[in-house]
């Protein structure tokens, strides 16, 4: 992919992505193996969902503009790529992630439940894009996406939160986290405090909790992907510890 290097970090203005045709190898080759991996980790969790999900095939960086093409295929397809460590030409979940940060500084994440693909996991609201982020005119309106799953995880309403139009693509072996800056004018305490009550009045919430991230020790006590330890070293300016496996 043009101008995208593994472990880079990019600030952008804005991200042009459209959806569009493109024949996945992997999926075509590896029917057999993606539906036995489905079939192990589904098991006991009928709330895990064989959807269908956008993935990005191709993707440049110009002046200020992520550039990407994206794809449609099965979820279970795209967890199977992931499990087994991204195999194939290079393709990419690229997800937008909205990034909430308190009043007073502090960052705002959710614990996967445990009826979720990553159970236990802490990051910032999230979802690999799907077609629900498509739009009529054929782009994927990312925006949009890191929205949706802000206000469907927490329970927050847009009128309750202030997005920035900047952000940051942090870039790592088959993950693109493009993290797009999200305020709440509460102290993390009081903001916690709220979502966990608006959480607890849905069905089947998809998190466990909020937990609070002031600093790396806070980050380093949690099981973290690399995409977060990656943007908050980045955000702080320190990167100890930022590559630490998750966990």
């Amino acid at each position: 992919m043009n101008g995208v290097v593994d472990g880079d970090i990019v600030e952008l203005a804005r991200i042009d992505a459209v959806v569009e045709a493109h024949d996945w190898a992997f999926a075509r080759d590896h029917a057999a193996e993606i539906a036995a991996h489905w079939a192990g980790i589904s098991a006991g969790k009928p709330a895990m969902y064989d959807g269908r999900v956008m993935l990005q095939h191709r993707g440049a960086v110009r002046d200020g503009v992520f550039e990407a093409g994206y794809f449609e295929t099965d979820y279970s397809a795209f967890i199977a790529w992931r499990d087994f460590g991204h195999p194939g030409p290079v393709v990419r979940n690229g997800f937008a992630m909205a990034a909430l940060r308190a009043a007073d500084g502090a960052f705002l994440c959710g614990r996967m439940a445990q009826h979720t693909a990553n159970a236990g996991q802490v990051y910032f609201a999230a979802g690999t894009p799907d077609r629900n982020d498509a739009t009529p005119d054929g782009r994927l309106d990312l925006a949009g996406s890191a929205l949706r799953e802000l206000i469907e995880e927490t329970g927050l309403s847009a009128d309750e939160i202030a997005v920035e139009r900047r952000w940051s693509a942090v870039i790592l072996p088959g993950r693109i986290a493009f993290m797009r800056p999200v305020s709440i004018a509460l102290p993390a305490e009081e903001a916690r405090d709220l979502m966990l009550a608006r959480m607890a009045l849905q069905a089947e919430p998809e998190l466990a909790d909020i937990v609070i991230i002031r600093d790396p020790a806070d980050r380093d006590r949690c099981a973290m992907p690399p995409f977060m330890r990656r943007y908050l070293a980045h955000i702080w300016g320190d990167d100890s510890n930022s590559s630490r496996p998750d966990g």
